[in-house]
């Protein structure tokens, strides 16, 4: 299936450097809101304690802090809905003191009366434990851009290598702004999102990368800005299906999965949008600005090649007894 003609060359780097201010801005603006809002952690990463309550009615929230704030353990106790005005959740920070206790049984003594309700979760994380977590999912995310480095350097050539991990940075620094705008949960499940992104956008950008190679290969034109704009043109509708596709389910995923994949699917949305973008107007326009020389790569090609003749030949002298 076709959306845009096989036929046309759409003039992407012409426009490159409005796209790359624009990544620019959303960088910055990104990372101000990373400065002053902050990441939200939630206790898989800071500590503490969640209680999910369900009612039979809608949650009498002022009621429930009045009877919550009578211990002084839960005085600094969050109560927000979750889902629905039926249910609550209650954070608060672990203490050493009451890791070992049940804090569902006291949280259902601390509100009787005020209604008909049940428990229905309780998850706790020492303090030490979401350090642990914390330092743990920085490093996989680090670990993941440095073994993209190597495997893309190796694949191709050290300026996509570096193209792809620059479109990659832009796409994580992106999605961790609209985290701290929105102030999302900032737990497991968020990082899960955020490696799936990089997977997700590292093989958009092969994908035209290894079109732009294609194209290298195929034509005798020395011009860099229309290899790479017929390269991104040819991959431009399988690019957008692929991007529709996956955006509807998460989009679905968002919409009707509850708050308990909320953080998941926003990351993920945000992902989807943001990668696809970097795709066709970061990643392709960034060899641009690592000083790519379409005619030195193909001599390198050329010699390559020539190399690997060289090898046959020399094999099959071999193999006759001629060497």
């Amino acid at each position: 299936m076709q959306i845009f003609s096989k036929d046309k060359t759409y003039d992407f780097m012409g426009k490159s450097n409005i796209f790359i201010s624009i990544s620019l801005v959303l960088m910055l603006a990104s990372y101000f809101f990373l400065y002053t809002k902050g990441l939200n952690y939630g206790i898989d990463f800071s500590g503490g304690t969640v209680v999910q309550v369900k009612y039979d009615k809608k949650a009498p929230i002022k009621k429930i802090r009045e009877s919550i704030a009578k211990d002084k353990a839960f005085a600094n106790a969050t109560i927000t809905e979750f889902g629905s005005p039926q249910e609550i959740v209650i954070r608060f920070a672990t203490t050493s003191g009451n890791v070992s206790t049940d804090a569902g049984d006291k949280i259902k003594n601390l509100l009787k009366g005020t209604g008909n309700f049940e428990i229905r979760r309780v998850d706790i994380v020492g303090p030490k434990v979401g350090g642990e977590l914390r330092e743990k999912g920085i490093m996989a995310m680090v670990m993941s851009i440095l073994a993209i480095l190597i495997y893309v350097g190796f694949r191709f050539e050290w300026r996509f290598a570096l193209a792809s991990v620059i479109a990659l940075v832009h796409d994580v620094s992106i999605a961790m702004g609209a985290i701290a705008l929105f102030q999302v949960d900032f737990n497991l499940d968020v990082l899960a999102a955020l490696l799936t992104l990089l997977g997700y956008s590292l093989n958009d950008t092969i994908i035209v990368f290894d079109r732009i190679r294609e194209g290298i290969g195929d034509t005798k034109d020395m011009n860099l800005f229309n290899v790479i704009n017929d390269s991104v043109s040819k991959t431009l509708s399988r690019t957008i299906l692929t991007s529709l596709t996956t955006f509807f389910v998460v989009l679905t995923l968002f919409l009707l999965g509850g708050e308990i994949i909320y953080s998941f699917s926003f990351t993920l949305l945000v992902g989807i949008i943001v990668g696809t973008y970097s795709s066709v107007f970061v990643a392709s326009p960034m060899l641009k600005w690592l000083g790519f020389n379409l005619r030195e790569y193909k001599d390198k090609q050329i010699a390559k090649e020539k190399r690997r003749i060289e090898k046959e030949k020399m094999r099959a002298q071999y193999e006759k007894g001629l060497v």
